[in-house]
């Protein structure tokens, strides 16, 4: 549930982002053939992209950058306090990564007290939902792409964070809070390791 007059924003890095110019282009599938790809490419560079996913209506504010540290999230949360109209708080969802929590961040974020964050529990990523549509771009975008320069890469990210936006999807859970707490409780039962007792008895 949305919290009146705010916006909740799940917000990561995707870090980490080649440039890859493949050998041949990717052959397009076909009727009876999967599409294909080369396996050697000349790598380029590499980007890292910050995202904020709206969960009420689907945008993404998205910066990119070069590097991956606390002062690139600190810009990026800049962004953020420029989009967001200044009658509303922002409900920050994201892991609790060293980036997300250093001294600077933690200044930052005194200064601006309209912003809320809220960690995720470790190995909880896939609550995040700008995780599935880092999915989505790495297999629409990324996966496909082939791209001579890091220019190239990030004008290509952009274009499609474009697009996005002018047709933007939330997305909507599919399961009750209970129904996955159950699903993860049986998978836990499953893995268990073995106790002594029944480590003796095998």
């Amino acid at each position: 549930m949305t919290p009146e007059k705010a916006v909740v924003l799940c917000v990561d890095e995707k870090s980490q982002i080649q440039a890859l110019d493949r050998s041949q282009p990717v052959l397009p599938m076909m009727p009876g053939m999967p599409e294909r790809r080369t396996h050697d490419y000349l790598r380029h560079g590499i980007t890292s992209l910050f995202a904020a996913f709206n969960i009420a209506d689907g945008t993404v504010i998205g910066q990119l950058h070069r590097r991956h540290r606390a002062i690139e999230f600190k810009k990026f949360l800049t962004s953020i306090d420029k989009a967001v109209p200044a009658g509303l708080d922002v409900h920050l969802v994201c892991d609790n990564y060293a980036t997300h929590n250093t001294a600077e961040i933690k200044a930052w974020l005194g200064k601006h007290p309209r912003f809320h964050v809220h960690f995720t529990p470790t190995g909880s990523s896939w609550v995040n939902q700008v995780e599935r549509w880092f999915g989505l771009l790495t297999d629409k975008l990324i996966r496909r792409g082939v791209h001579t320069s890091v220019k190239a890469l990030e004008n290509d990210i952009k274009a499609w964070i474009d697009t996005w936006n002018e047709d933007p999807r939330p997305f909507t859970w599919t399961k009750t809070a209970d129904e996955i707490l159950k699903t993860l409780a049986d998978y836990l039962a499953k893995t268990k390791p073995l106790t002594t007792e029944n480590q003796q008895d095998t």
